[in-house]
């Protein structure tokens, strides 16, 4: 993983009180859905699951509303959302998509093993 300089994890939800609150009351009207959230969170609070995962992962992973993103994180992110992008020292592109996180099925043991296996994949 030496060529990997950062994992962004983007939720398909703005950050913040107001945003937070539209999206949960979006979720419980069934018009809005993120499956990194999903992944990340139980009904309130983070998964002690994520915790732990995000803790002993050797590289950076930053998780970011679509309100707190970066011009260089919107440019690889936009209407893709939710996703996760992988920053290599000349690149920033999705390693894992919307699909690919709904697949994952809310839990973290499948998230891992999907980033795993794409960061494998990429010889990173």
């Amino acid at each position: 993983m030496k060529d990997v300089e950062k994992l962004y994890g983007i939720y398909h939800a703005d950050g913040g009180l107001v945003g937070e609150l539209a999206y949960i009351f979006g979720k419980y009207a069934g018009n809005v859905h993120c499956s990194l959230c999903d992944i990340t969170h139980n009904k309130i609070t983070m998964k002690k699951e994520w915790k732990i995962f995000s803790k002993e992962l050797p590289i950076p992973f930053d998780l970011l509303h679509l309100n707190e993103r970066t011009a260089e994180v919107i440019a690889a992110s936009e209407n893709k959302t939710p996703c996760v992008l992988v920053k290599t020292n000349d690149s920033l592109h999705i390693i894992l998509s919307s699909e690919e996180l709904e697949n994952c099925n809310k839990s973290v043991k499948d998230f891992t093993s999907a980033l795993n296996n794409k960061l494998n994949l990429l010889n990173i």
